[in-house]
């Protein structure tokens, strides 16, 4: 199991006394602090999430299983084609959406 630096200073502090380990204190709580601040998403990361939902209207309101290509197609070219079958992997390791493989193309559709 990794150990956390949080975790690695609290075991330090508790090792030693004194003006060590009050400026190891004061780090613990910097870096714990900027951990909990990267939780945030970001901006790039909640516009991800709504092409993500068009991605999953558009797969939806179709019966066969489509391309990358023709997703991107589907939302009028609004999106480049790498940023599309980017958010489709993500889509496919949050098992989301399927991929399947014929003669060497990758199709994708809901699960």
């Amino acid at each position: 199991m990794a150990i956390t630096y949080v975790d690695a200073l609290t075991v330090a502090i508790d090792a030693l006394d004194g003006e060590v380990a009050e400026k190891l204190t004061a780090l613990r709580a910097q870096i714990a602090k900027k951990r909990s601040a990267s939780s945030k998403p970001t901006k790039n990361q909640i516009a991800n999430e709504a092409i993500k939902q068009k991605i999953l209207e558009v797969l939806g309101s179709v019966d066969s299983p489509l391309r990358a290509s023709e997703i991107q197609k589907e939302l009028d070219d609004e999106y480049s084609l790498p940023k599309i079958s980017a958010l489709l992997t993500q889509l496919v390791n949050a098992k989301v959406v399927v991929r399947t493989v014929e003669k060497k193309v990758s199709y994708f559709s809901l699960v």
